[in-house]
């Protein structure tokens, strides 16, 4: 954990400055619908999760990798995380299977919902992953139904607050089963005010029972079924963050990054901060 830890910029208040990651789009497919998420457009001189310019096959990105790495040596992580759900496209785990031997200086960090972190946890061990991100932005129904509109698990759909229970119940288990073998976890939660505002404090409380390291809030930006809700004050955000800090180590420098992100957050660098 310790070396995850000292060079992980999404990790560390102090890696987040020194350090890069390299995010690549090798994973379109998504296994849920979260009503706050719009993956239908990109433009280039925005951060927001979900967004790419494009999906790049896994033998595109070893090569791009080799490139990056040779314009900018701080890189320390190659992650997954997204467009989609990294644990639901099968190029995630050919690409960090490859990643691992050839590029074995490299952290290796993977971004998921945890719909599937119980039926792929061996794989991800498997492939060599040492950091874990799971969003979990509800730990009760009532609160959970509001956040997602449906669930697809086994070729079944799943809608409601049926998809919050089966999602909530997967992500649980697999946090704490990843964190006992031995996988570093941040914890996501996206913070929309009137719906998981004064609820995020459990899911902290929860999390860091289960094993999670750290925890990071993220404001929402108001899109999709959820385009209504007030965007956070900065306030707010201090605000939740506060009370979750009682409970589990909070990072506070996210970026809300994109899953073709390269280079030290914060710096333009590497293609302008986007893979190409």
């Amino acid at each position: 954990m310790t070396a995850v830890l000292a060079e992980h910029p999404c990790y560390s208040p102090e890696a987040h400055v020194r350090f890069g990651r390299m995010h690549v789009p090798v994973a379109p497919r998504c296994n849920i619908r979260c009503n706050y998420c719009v993956r239908k457009f990109d433009c280039p001189n925005e951060n927001r999760p979900g967004v790419t310019t494009r999906v790049i096959a896994p033998d595109q990105a070893l090569a791009r990798i080799g490139s990056v790495l040779a314009v900018e040596p701080r890189i320390r992580v190659l992650g997954v995380a997204g467009p989609g759900d990294a644990l639901a496209n099968e190029p995630t785990f050919r690409l960090l299977e490859q990643a691992r031997v050839r590029y074995s200086q490299l952290t290796l960090c993977v971004s998921t919902n945890g719909l599937l972190l119980l039926d792929r946890l061996d794989d991800v061990l498997q492939v060599g992953v040492t950091a874990l991100t799971v969003t979990v932005n509800a730990v009760d129904p009532d609160v959970g139904e509001q956040i997602y509109a449906r669930a697809r698990y086994r070729g079944v759909t799943y809608r409601g607050r049926e998809a919050f229970e089966l999602l909530s119940r997967h992500q649980l288990e697999g946090i704490r089963r990843a964190a006992r073998a031995g996988i570093t976890v941040k914890v996501n939660s996206v913070l929309i005010p009137g719906v998981n505002d004064h609820h995020l404090g459990d899911v902290a409380r929860l999390v860091k029972i289960l094993g999670a390291f750290v925890h990071n809030v993220i404001p929402v930006i108001p899109m999709g079924a959820l385009a209504q809700v007030p965007e956070p004050t900065d306030e707010d955000v201090r605000r939740v963050r506060a009370e979750c800090s009682s409970e589990i180590g909070q990072f506070e420098n996210c970026l809300r990054c994109r899953a073709d992100a390269v280079g030290v957050p914060g710096e333009e660098s590497c293609g302008q901060g986007v893979l190409r």
